[in-house]
């Protein structure tokens, strides 16, 4: 645990803290059981004590204990969110020593032991990553029914936007609290960096004013010239803070593809009796920017494997065209060297790299672009975080200008900012895509079908995973729908499937309103950015641009609901 240089840290007595850590350490020689009842947890010891004499109900007295143990310390109702959350973390096999888990299932244990705490804070590093995407969703709605503080870190956009009420932005060694979810604080932080980018623009004219005066003054200050040189320096300070917004700017080359891509034809793969897939048919054409999705285990990285030809299918074939250049960046990450320079590493694929529109770039610059300064070139590899080795191996696979790349849980680890950047890069991309991740987000920006591995095999769905959860959520709807009784009197009500004339002509006012809020929202950002706000004014200009922006929200709504019923 690190201290702070200054201030302190004060806990109410009494409080229950649980802490959920990027990495998972366990015993490998103890069983999942014996790690959960290792956690300071009484009720815990007093369920696992009556589930063992369930198993021998011979022995009366031992299970009369138990049971009175049970309604003495009140946990039954707790029994039944114990067994719910390792049922649903999938930690069925209580009995499985840890030394046999793979990363996910630490993962998992490591959450069912702080969530079974039932602690007062919660705090998280990372929660999601290594979880598939029904445990992140299911841990999603726990968090919202729970009555516990969180203060946690995460990348996972859908899940600040779900779960959080407030967040907290470290920007440039100083902290800004927002008081909303994830789409309330980009709007917040947006309107905050216009205001500091206008108030920039004028502390630099002021600035040069302020300078021009200080040479001209005598050397013999005044009390009110002192004064105005206390300001000037204020001013100076301000004026230079130019922010150090780093751009992660991506242009690598690529090669064309030609008409044959990859095929699968009728490919098959079983492991350990277990069928992952069966006569699996594709061929993928130029463009295509496919999602795979599927609960852990359910062979998402064997798929990639195949089709790299990494692995061999036990029936069926992959053919693969003469101009397919694969760029796969795997779970693994990058190897590390003992003693090899993170410059050393880009310089093994020349010390110049090939861009667009016949540029090229040196490798010290190329690791620029990728958020590592000249300095840090020179720090050893084994020394970088596990977010800066993922940068750099996300880096080592793009400059060897691959037109077929393949991601296999890009997002672990990475920023926000790089995040959003390696979207950017991806939309752009001109070749074949295939991504493997939890990330929803990142999933909805970048693909547009899904590859999604089931029991009964492979789907083809056409649409983003938001689409797939809406049409999941539609099928368990209907299914839950009841047949009306034949003899029910209740009359049958069709839909509405037209505008009545007054909504007609509110969406026609709606889109003229919309038009001419949305150009105004312009002119003030515009106003931001060419600093003609006079600074006494630029709290009321950010109000303005707020009350706009909830305007346009409101307005939106109201013109997409009818729009749908338009289309009904």
């Amino acid at each position: 645990k690190d201290t702070s240089d200054t201030g302190q840290v004060v806990v109410r007595k009494g409080i229950k803290v649980a802490y959920l850590s990027q990495q998972s350490y366990f015993n490998p020689e103890l069983s999942i059981e014996e790690c959960i009842l290792q956690a300071e947890n009484p009720i815990l010891k007093t369920i696992a004590t009556y589930e063992k004499s369930l198993q021998n109900m011979d022995d009366t007295l031992t299970y009369q204990q138990a049971h009175d143990a049970m309604d003495k310390d009140d946990a039954w109702d707790f029994e039944t969110t114990y067994k719910q959350i390792l049922y649903k973390l999938q930690l069925t096999d209580l009995s499985q020593i840890t030394g046999t888990l793979s990363g996910g299932q630490k993962k998992r244990l490591s959450l069912a032991i702080c969530l079974l705490e039932n602690p007062d804070l919660l705090l998280l590093d990372e929660p999601t990553n290594h979880l598939d995407l029904e445990i992140i969703e299911w841990l999603e709605n726990f968090l919202i029914e729970e009555k516990m503080s969180l203060f946690m870190v995460t990348h996972d956009r859908y899940f600040l936007e779900r779960v959080c009420n407030e967040i907290i932005e470290l920007d440039q060694g100083e902290i800004f609290r927002y008081n909303g979810n994830y789409s309330y604080f980009l709007e917040k932080r947006a309107e905050r960096l216009a205001i500091e980018k206008a108030t920039l623009e004028k502390a630099k004219n002021l600035y040069k004013r302020e300078l021009e005066w200080v040479k001209r003054t005598p050397m013999a200050r005044t009390t009110k010239s002192k004064s105005r040189i206390d300001a000037f320096e204020e001013t100076q300070k301000r004026a230079i803070n130019k922010r150090q917004d780093h751009q992660l700017q991506l242009e690598i080359n690529m090669e064309r593809l030609g008409s044959k891509i990859v095929e699968l034809h009728n490919i098959s793969k079983t492991f350990a009796d277990k069928k992952l897939f069966v006569k699996f048919d594709y061929v993928f054409k130029t463009g295509d920017r496919i999602g795979i999705i599927g609960k852990n285990g359910s062979g998402k990285s064997t798929l990639l494997n195949i089709i790299t030809n990494q692995l061999k299918p036990d029936s069926g074939k992959v053919v693969v065209g003469e101009t397919v250049k694969f760029g796969f960046y795997t779970q693994k990450g990058i190897k590390v060297n003992q003693g090899q320079k993170v410059i050393d590493v880009i310089r093994k694929y020349g010390d110049y790299i090939p861009l667009t529109k016949g540029r090229s770039i040196s490798a010290e610059s190329l690791l620029e672009r990728f958020l590592f300064s000249r300095k840090q070139q020179f720090d050893y590899v084994e020394k970088l975080s596990g977010g800066e080795q993922k940068r750099l191996y996300l880096c080592t696979v793009l400059i060897q200008n691959p037109n077929f790349l393949i991601l296999d849980e890009p997002t672990n680890d990475l920023d926000i900012i790089t995040l959003s950047i390696l979207e950017s890069f991806l939309l752009d991309f001109p070749g074949v895509l295939l991504v493997v991740s939890h990330d929803r987000f990142f999933m909805d920006k970048v693909i547009d079908h899904l590859f999604v591995i089931e029991v009964s095999g492979i789907q083809d769905f056409p649409g983003d995973y938001s689409d797939y959860k809406a049409y999941i959520d539609q099928q368990e709807k209907s299914s839950k729908i009841v047949e009306k009784p034949k003899n029910s009197t209740t009359k049958n009500i069709s839909p509405k499937t037209a505008l009545s004339y007054k909504e007609k002509e509110e969406y026609k006012q709606l889109e003229k309103e919309l038009e001419a809020l949305t150009e105004k929202k312009a002119k003030i950002e515009q106003a931001f950015v060419n600093a003609s706000i006079p600074e006494d004014r630029l709290f009321e200009a950010g109000e303005l641009l707020k009350n706009v922006n909830a305007e346009i929200d409101k307005k939106e709504t109201r013109w997409l609901e009818l729009s749908l019923l338009m289309d009904a």
